[in-house]
């Protein structure tokens, strides 16, 4: 599978943005677009109209909840998958109902977390 879309990656920690950045590099050439909190995350979603939104949960600001939230509203076909470091049961099922396509832990192992962004791509833009 070759990605070349456009990515979203919402995280306060500019390390993260760069490890997820570095694994949605693997997945082919997309263009990776950076904001480190939900208020950044919005205005880059409407300047960028990205094709999937990689948003951790807990930033500053305004959280990713909020984010997502707004973002579903105003783009009701948005891919968001949510990133945390604390997936409670309670935070997945908010996010799932906020519109989140998928859920990940951060501290998911890369290969695992690559396969599953890699597989939400492909339950999402399978050609044909």
């Amino acid at each position: 599978m070759e990605f070349n879309g456009t990515v979203l990656v919402v995280d306060d920690e500019p390390h993260i943005r760069k490890y997820i950045g570095l694994i949605l590099r693997k997945l082919g050439t997309p263009t990776v677009v950076e904001a480190a909190n939900g208020e950044e995350a919005i205005a880059a979603f409407a300047q960028h109209n990205p094709d999937l939104v990689l948003m951790d949960v807990n930033m500053p600001i305004m959280d990713g909840l909020q984010a997502l939230e707004r973002i579903n509203a105003e783009h009701p076909d948005a891919l968001v998958v949510m990133l945390t470091s604390l997936a409670t049961r309670h935070v997945v099922e908010r996010c799932l109902e906020l519109g989140a396509i998928n859920f990940v832990r951060k501290d998911t192992p890369k290969e695992t977390m690559a396969k599953v962004i890699a597989d939400t791509i492909a339950d999402h833009f399978a050609e044909g």
